[in-house]
């Protein structure tokens, strides 16, 4: 069974808190920097009332295959809620920031020798540019998107079954073109408040300024993009576009596998019940492809470092 300790880096109410899920043998060991996506979403990869426990699972197997990770709550987020005391202070570099702290942590944990980066989601933005400030050995983007966040959010709204009135529609589109250009939007519908108020405004213009295709080039180290079919979330053209940042990026499409990882048809109410299901596992071919990539590449990191 994997061994799991409870670590902290930061103290007070900036303590940022994850879990560190160690190998049951051995005494030396590669590992990986699990980063979750957007939202409020937890270290094990769950939201609000929607348990599934994706990231969990992941780690737990990446233990029994040999390796060692470190998966977090991220600021604001489950333990590390009181983090963020203004959310008008919270940037997209906040998280990036953080996560060169954690994968430095990882990287000294007794026994480490090689550390891979493993971006779910919106964290796969966020452990790219991760990796260009780090030499990981590695660096894995799962069900990451490959547009910028403006034109996610434009091609969601553009859904032939959403549920939006149009000069709302409109009017977002009004604020996502200002909010892209880095200009603040003073005055908009109440309704909209949630999404668009003024408090997290700033955090959007700092994550529309980036295009994950563009930073993703930037990248050395060797990359695995890997891609559901059944995800409703994230599209196959985005993890394409991914594939396409460097000729040298592996790609592997998963046949029905959906944004939290587990097998789900494209029926979306039966596709969207598996968020809630902590006891599916995860798609069949997921872990072997990963285990796989990161096997070919911790020996390939080692013959790097002796020359």
């Amino acid at each position: 069974m994997p061994v799991e300790k409870s670590i902290s880096i930061g103290e007070g109410d900036d303590a940022l808190f994850g879990t560190l899920t160690l190998p049951d043998d051995g005494d030396r060991f590669d590992a990986v920097l699990i980063w979750s996506g957007s939202g409020p979403t937890d270290r094990d990869g769950n939201l609000p009332g929607h348990i599934n426990n994706c990231l969990e699972m992941m780690a737990h197997q990446l233990a029994d295959a040999g390796y060692a990770s470190i998966r977090t709550d991220k600021r604001g987020i489950g333990e590390s809620e009181k983090a963020v005391s203004d959310e008008a202070d919270l940037r997209f570099e906040t998280y990036v920031d953080d996560a060169l702290v954690w994968v430095q942590v990882l990287k000294e944990v007794p026994g480490v020798r090689h550390v891979f980066l493993l971006g779910h989601s919106e964290g796969a933005l966020i452990t790219t540019l991760v990796a260009q400030d780090f030499g990981a050995a590695g660096l894995i983007l799962v069900a990451g998107t490959g547009f910028p966040a403006a034109d996610i959010l434009r091609r969601q709204l553009s859904a032939p079954d959403i549920n939006i009135p149009k000069h709302h529609l409109t009017e977002i589109g009004e604020i996502l073109d200002s909010l892209e250009a880095g200009n603040p939007v003073a005055k908009f519908s109440p309704e909209l408040e949630g999404q668009y108020r003024q408090s997290v405004q700033p955090y959007l213009m700092s994550w529309f300024k980036y295009d994950p295709q563009a930073e993703l080039a930037k990248t050395k180290m060797p990359v695995l993009v890997m891609q559901g079919t059944t995800d409703f979330q994230v599209s196959m053209e985005d993890g394409e576009r991914l594939a396409d940042a460097r000729d040298d990026i592996d790609y592997l499409e998963i046949k029905g596998m959906n944004h939290v990882l587990k097998d789900a048809p494209k029926h979306k109410a039966s596709n969207y019940a598996t968020y809630g299901k902590p006891l599916l596992k995860l798609a069949i071919p997921l872990m072997p492809a990963i285990t796989d990539f990161l096997d070919k590449q911790a020996p390939a990191a080692s013959a790097a470092n002796d020359r």
